[in-house]
């Protein structure tokens, strides 16, 4: 017997994501339930070959359920995830409303499933901000081969981060600038379109934003709290797919060529690394694939034991909907959750 499934913010961005990513990885379902807000209610989206109908989460009965993806925000979660964990349905949430609670574990099934044990303490697990999960997959196996001591990344992120509102902004100054028509930003603070902005959530006292804060923290709880990491989060006028230049120091000697082949080996991870025009990856390849794409590789002489590499994936994929439903398969490869109707 399959699991009944919930999908918490079924009409946004994620939510329909993951949708598509349960019915092709044919997640055992017996039963998926799509919830949103009261506005949504018999909002249509698509499962497969079949069409759900929004259900409202304020009256929902989660007690037959056995998993919750959470894509509402963060607000949303912190009111509602106790609320669901309590019935017995295990809920993973993508919102950073519980990345940093101890008593929640914060998984990328390829660098720490191990650490999905925790879980019960309070039915919650977290998934992890976007830019951090690509950045983490492809840390971990070098940092396994060769102790990671500093990382410094830039990220070139994609506006579907920012949500639907965001692509459409992109996707109207663009339109708007064409035709001479004014440009007026009104979800992002300046404008998107043919432009870069240095600037992702909210500024903290020390100058990082909340986006670049979350990075450091959350590598540091999923890979290694030695690791000190600095990092540069800028919005990009690219709709779906988030980039990052990365600068690594070793504690031991690696080479470009030891970690392309310890890269290749990597599970989530393609290598995409030739030395000539077009041999890299870039965000409109990776849009709608699974997989963290790493090009170009190399040795960087300023530092001991330096290396530099480019790292590409679908943040809406693996940074978000696809490391949720990895997450709910974990849990059930390894036996830690049953059905309620079969336990029954």
């Amino acid at each position: 017997m399959g699991f009944k499934v919930a999908i918490v913010g079924a009409t946004g961005n994620v939510g329909r994501e993951m949708l598509n990513i349960l019915s092709e990885r044919r997640f055992p379902v017996s039963e998926v339930v799509a919830l949103a807000s009261k506005r949504s209610l018999g909002t249509e989206v698509s499962f497969g070959d079949k069409i759900l109908k929004c259900k409202v989460l304020d009256n929902y009965d989660f007690s037959d359920v056995d998993i919750c993806l959470m894509s509402a925000g963060g607000d949303i979660s912190k009111e509602w995830s106790p609320r669901i964990g309590a019935q017995n349905c295990v809920v993973i949430d993508n919102s950073s409303a519980w990345r940093y609670d101890q008593d929640v574990p914060l998984i990328v099934p390829e660098v720490n499933a191990d650490a999905v044990r925790g879980f019960r303490k309070k039915n919650i697990i977290a998934n992890p901000n976007c830019s951090t999960a690509q950045l983490v997959v492809a840390l971990k196996p070098l940092h396994d081969a060769a102790t990671i001591k500093r990382v410094v990344v830039s990220t070139y992120q994609s506006v579907s981060g920012a949500g639907k509102d965001a692509m459409d902004e992109l996707f109207a100054q663009t339109r708007a600038i064409f035709v001479s028509d004014p440009v007026e930003p009104k979800k992002f603070t300046k404008r998107i379109a043919f432009n870069l902005i240095p600037h992702i959530d909210v500024f903290m006292e020390d100058g990082y934003t909340k986006e670049e804060w979350k990075m450091m923290v959350e590598t540091k709880k999923i890979l290694d709290p030695k690791i000190k990491l600095t990092a540069t989060a800028v919005r990009v006028p690219v709709f779906i797919s988030h980039s990052e230049s990365v600068n690594v120091e070793f504690e031991k000697p690696i080479t470009a060529d030891e970690a392309r082949a310890i890269l290749r080996e990597a599970p989530g991870v393609l290598v995409i690394d030739k030395h000539e025009n077009g041999g890299y990856i870039t965000p409109h390849e990776a849009a709608g694939e699974d997989a963290t794409y790493i090009s170009r590789i190399r040795e960087d002489a300023t530092v001991e034991n330096g290396l530099a590499f480019w790292c590409v994936s679908d943040n809406l994929r693996k940074g978000a909907a696809l490391n949720a439903v990895q997450i709910a398969e974990v849990l059930i490869n390894r036996k830690l959750i049953t059905p309620k109707k079969q336990a029954a």
